[in-house]
């Protein structure tokens, strides 16, 4: 089961290889940049002391709350009886019945102007944030970006202290399995808590805790209340945001994931920008997985990269002369082994400039350069919320465009009406209908626009025939009115 995140460190090390060995340590210092085993008896004794004491003060508590407010006088005598008798809601409720719900996570101080990084969901439906440095000051912030396609959130002290220490960012594409690393964050609300551990894979893609699936994996300690703490290296820099486990209890089963620190980068520099979302390069192409048969036919000694199925009119992949069949290796150099992997690599470029890929066509390898530019709206978005008794009310819809397509992650017409989020437990969802289900028709009428949707459902009717687009597959359902 994977799970959000909301001992002094021991070595493994090898045993002393004999005189000889450690004479060849002392005599032949490695660089600082390379990387060795322990080697003797002194070497197991090291501490990771001065790495914490670098890396300790940039790492904070998060304290998220929704309140409610609500006057003592609208609470009615059975509430008043089931907190009597069975005690407080869920949260607690506040001096004037306000009711309440909590969160506890950490963050990781990266700007001296008081930014901090967190995950989206510590502060998921939030709308109180306070903030406790290392040394206990508590400050109040503001939320300045959420963005939950990567569950990274970007938040700021509305006071700014002197004294600040914001860590560094490191390179997560310079860590290898079996570096050593550090979490450190509040698990269980006990107070800032250091875990060590080693990289135990890299390019996690199966996580799914964010649209973007490309995670460090470590053994270090990570439980609840660890989600946007820092895992460091041993420079104490920043490589990654603890952010899920795998557990089937809820505490740490040594498989912990983290979002590499390139993503986090370019969140907070959006953030820096002032910009209310981040904005990344459209590529306007279907992309599929290479499996062994496809590999087998393409003369590959293993699948990797990520094949071109279909290509957009007027996109940046069209443009660039992208056909379909090509296999896309590397984006500036960097391999990429997947979808997932791709689409990471893709969405740190920004939206200026210009991309290469490295491709294979047929038996040529070739590069191509990609223009860098987010999707176009091509048309206005026109959002719709039915209000007249139908299966649509609860849904949000929207007219389609490339825009829509790439924020919602899901192939659209360049004409249509997309349903961008579903209410729990309204009639849209008992409806059946899903977040990225475009609506065809309404009792034989077309849809192209929400206007149109809004004219076919201006009337309450007895029966509904819906026809909508899912994944490619056309579905009719007839629901009662």
């Amino acid at each position: 089961m994977l799970t959000r995140l909301a001992l002094p460190a021991l070595v493994a090390a090898l045993l002393a290889t004999g005189p000889a060995g450690a004479q060849m340590a002392r005599t032949e210092a490695p660089k600082e940049t390379a990387k060795v085993v322990p080697l003797s008896k002194a070497d197991v004794q090291l501490s990771f002391a001065p790495v914490v004491k670098r890396a300790a003060p940039s790492v904070v508590n998060v304290y998220a709350s929704h309140v409610d407010k609500r006057s003592s006088a609208r609470t009615s005598a059975m509430e008043e009886f089931m907190r009597r008798f069975f005690g407080e809601p869920e949260g607690g409720r506040g001096p004037r019945g306000d009711r309440a719900q909590r969160s506890l996570g950490s963050g990781v101080l990266v700007d001296a102007d008081g930014l901090v990084i967190t995950n989206n969901h510590v502060i998921d439906n939030m709308n109180e944030v306070r903030i406790a440095l290392a040394d206990r000051r508590e400050f109040e912030a503001t939320i300045v970006m959420r963005d939950t396609r990567t569950d990274l959130a970007v938040l700021k002290l509305k006071d700014v202290p002197k004294g600040l220490v914001p860590m560094p960012f490191g390179d997560a594409d310079a860590l290898e399995v079996g570096d050593f690393v550090m979490a450190i964050g509040n698990p269980f609300g006990v107070g800032q808590t250091v875990t060590q551990g080693i990289v135990s894979a890299l390019a996690r893609t199966q996580v799914g805790s964010a649209d973007y699936q490309y995670f460090i994996q470590t053994d270090a300690a990570i439980n609840p209340g660890n989600s946007g703490g820092a895992l460091v290296d041993l420079r104490g820099q920043l490589v990654g945001l603890n952010t899920a486990i795998y557990s089937q209890s809820g505490g740490s089963h040594g498989i912990g994931f983290a979002i590499p620190v390139g993503m986090v980068k370019a969140v907070v520099d959006a953030a820096r920008d002032g910009a209310s979302v981040v904005r990344r390069p459209w590529l306007g192409a279907r992309i599929q997985s290479v499996t062994p048969d496809i590999a087998d036919s393409m003369g590959l000694d293993h699948p990797t990269g990520v094949l071109v199925a279909s290509l957009q009119a007027k996109s940046p992949a069209e443009e660039a002369g992208l056909k379909r069949g090509d296999l896309i290796l590397t984006v500036d150099g960097q391999e990429v082994a997947d979808p997932e992997a791709f689409g990471y690599r893709f969405a740190l470029k920004g939206v200026q400039g210009q991309a290469r890929f490295g491709i294979l066509r047929g038996t040529s390898r070739q590069t191509v350069a990609v223009k860098l530019a987010p999707a176009p709206e091509t048309r206005p978005r026109d959002v719709l919320k039915v209000k007249t008794r139908s299966p649509f009310v609860g849904a949000t819809l929207v007219n389609t465009s490339p825009a829509v397509a790439e924020e919602m992650q899901v192939d659209f017409p360049t004409e249509g009406v997309a349903v961008q989020a579903v209410e729990e437990n309204s009639p849209a969802a008992f409806a059946g209908l899903q977040k990225g289900d475009i609506i065809l028709s309404v009792n034989g009428l077309p849809v192209q626009t929400t206007k149109d949707l809004e004219r076919v459902t201006r009337n309450s009717l007895g029966a509904w025939e819906i026809a909508i687009n899912r994944d490619g597959i056309e579905m009719k359902s007839v629901l009662r009115g």
